[in-house]
């Protein structure tokens, strides 16, 4: 699979069989993707990856605290600035439309969209789940290396044959994740990923990009 093609066929994939991930594929992956740039080669990031009985355990877990109705843990990073402005506002509505649309589920059944939402702690069905932290200390300028840095696991997982889905929703229970992982407390829950071979049944189409013109500006002086 060529850099393009890995590219345009990444996707949110919201369905995985419970084939598994060969370990030798995702420590490849993982070994592939430490490469991914970085300000003064701080690599800022600190992934955990996590099968089995882990998985299993805190997927368990998370799906108890949805059912009882627990309150999501305190956030520790703003996942979208207040008042959005257009036309970033719309783009999110569009995606919720595409989304819960597709699923055959109104804007108004907010009890429906509430239960697909809870699929994302029991990772779409995932064998295999990847959790980034960052430290603490990092700016703003650290978190773009580590999105580079998700973005080339993804990009690596679709050259394996795998797809993945990037979830900041598993920061909502970062408790949880890190009653599990234990990881040292100077490092954050950026974000989750769910990873696994895709559920051809469970596939919905994929949403659209905004055309060119409204995100890039070609200066040219000829």
């Amino acid at each position: 699979m060529d850099v393009y093609e890995a590219v345009t066929s990444r996707r949110a994939v919201r369905g995985f069989t419970d084939r598994p991930v060969p370990r030798e594929v995702l420590r490849r992956v993982l070994s592939a993707a430490a490469w991914a740039p970085s300000a003064s080669n701080l690599q800022p990031w600190r992934a955990y990856v996590v099968t089995g009985r882990p998985l299993a355990e805190l997927k368990t877990h998370a799906g108890e605290r949805v059912a009882s109705g627990e309150p999501w843990d305190e956030a520790e990073y703003e996942q979208y600035p207040h008042g959005l402005k257009s036309p970033y506002r719309e783009r999110r509505n569009a995606f919720g439309e595409h989304r819960y649309g597709g699923l055959g589920i109104p804007r108004e059944d907010l009890e429906a969209r509430q239960r697909a939402a809870a699929a994302n702690w029991d990772c779409f069905g995932a064998p295999a789940a990847l959790f980034c932290y960052i430290d603490r200390c990092m700016g703003p300028a650290q978190w773009s290396d580590v999105g580079m840095y998700l973005q080339t696991v993804m990009l690596l997982l679709r050259a394996e044959g795998l797809h993945s889905c990037a979830q900041m929703a598993w920061a909502k229970y970062h408790k949880s994740v890190a009653e599990v992982l234990s990881p040292p407390d100077d490092l954050m829950l950026f974000c989750g990923m769910s990873i696994g071979f895709e559920d051809a049944a469970a596939r919905e189409a994929r949403i659209g990009r905004a055309p060119l013109d409204e995100t890039v500006t070609v200066v040219d002086g000829g």
